[in-house]
């Protein structure tokens, strides 16, 4: 749970955050990668009110000096839950309950923000629960720190009524703030993948979202959920377990992105007594789940293959906040990506998915000063994502080297 010195440590982040936001920021890099593909070497970002002002070779003073260490746009992670947490006993918690108070979840959430953010992760995707959509407008307003957040506030399922039903819920979740909509076509991977959704209710999900203006990402394990929901017109495949290859090739032609994971699956096997005999979480589950680490690995390499849109999301949930970066990892040891293929699928290939591109994701004139940067190089060795130095989000400093 959330220690007084936690809190004090989030009350003093605004006290470094707050580094001249009104005049010109100058980072010294000796080796940036800008998010789209390209190394550079010795330039200077310039940096005021939260935007990158100029990229130039490095000539003046810097307010940052960033030699030595590798600098990359802010991560982004298209697929968290910031509201799951470890209770006092050690166990999975989701939100408020018969263990936790509302406060105590209030807190954990925004212990799983700060971890994140000082991860190296300045945006962020979390779907859903109504109390994302607090978190997400105290870290907008600089009240705690965290990344961006984006939420769906609540998520879509095959119980959630008739097509009629589910249009007015899309509907409903627009008025209420969301910035995009979760459904899910299929059974977890815990249950086998099945689809559980009715193609009326994936029309009516993906189709309300569309004239709402808003992006709909899937819960997918298996082809046949998946395919409907790129019929309908859904914005990304998350999980992807059991995919073939002609789901793949759809999702392709239609420009649909993908966004498989490894780190939760690695997650829920290594903190196994946390959540065992909760829900699904049972031995046949976690079976499920072990089987599926090297189904992943194979769906991620064939969906490179068919030229597919990769994004970086984890499905971070309690255990894994703060060890986003790991995903990165999994992706080039397990996944046979390249660190730079892996990496921009956490830059600009994410803030593309989000309609964000214009805004976030890269290190060019214009964007949100969204800056990390690591001990050592990733394009050499990707576990060193895991060494962030370094954290700005809008121009706001919340880690330097020192402190």
């Amino acid at each position: 749970m959330i220690m007084p010195s936690l809190i004090n440590s989030i009350i003093a982040f605004p006290l470094l955050a707050a580094f001249a936001l009104a005049q010109p920021i100058i980072v010294k890099t000796s080796t940036l990668i800008d998010g789209k593909g390209q190394m550079l070497t010795n330039k200077e970002i310039v940096i005021e009110n939260g935007r990158i002002t100029g990229i130039a070779d490095a000539t003046h003073r810097p307010t940052f000096d960033l030699t030595g260490y590798t600098v990359m746009p802010g991560w982004i992670d298209t697929h968290v839950h910031i509201t799951w947490f470890f209770n006092r006993d050690g166990r999975l918690e989701t939100g408020a309950s018969r263990t936790s108070t509302a406060q105590q979840a209030y807190w954990a959430a925004v212990a799983n923000v700060t971890a994140t953010l000082m991860g190296g992760f300045t945006t962020v995707q979390s779907v859903g629960a109504r109390l994302d959509g607090q978190i997400r407008d105290l870290t907008a307003s600089g009240a705690i720190a965290g990344p961006r957040i984006l939420t769906s506030l609540i998520q879509i399922n095959e119980q959630s009524g008739t097509p009629e039903r589910i249009r007015a819920l899309v509907q409903q979740d627009k008025k209420d703030g969301a910035d995009l909509i979760k459904l899910f076509a299929t059974a977890s991977i815990r249950d086998g993948g099945k689809m559980t959704a009715t193609v009326e209710q994936i029309n009516a999900a993906c189709g309300e979202a569309k004239a709402q203006g808003l992006r709909t990402i899937v819960h997918a394990h298996a082809a046949e959920g998946a395919r409907a929901s790129v019929m309908a017109g859904c914005t990304a495949i998350e999980h992807g377990t059991f995919l073939d290859d002609d789901t793949l090739r759809l999702m392709a032609a239609r420009g649909v992105y993908f966004d498989p994971n490894f780190l939760v699956l690695h997650n829920y096997l290594d903190n196994k007594p946390k959540f065992l005999g909760i829900g699904s979480f049972n031995e046949e589950g976690f079976a499920y789940m072990e089987k599926g680490l090297p189904l992943v690995a194979d769906v991620y390499k064939r969906a490179r293959k068919l030229n597919v849109k990769i994004v970086l999301g984890t499905d971070a949930v309690a255990g894994a906040h703060g060890r986003n970066a790991e995903e990165f990892i999994y992706r080039v040891k397990d996944g046979g990506d390249t660190p730079m293929a892996a990496l921009l699928s956490g830059m600009s290939v994410a803030a593309e998915s989000l309609g964000m591109a214009d805004k976030i994701g890269s290190i060019a004139e214009g964007l949100e000063a969204d800056l990390v940067a690591v001990q050592g190089n990733p394009l050499d060795d990707i576990t060193a994502v895991r060494h962030v130095v370094f954290v700005m989000k809008h121009g706001r400093v919340y880690k330097s080297p020192g402190n």
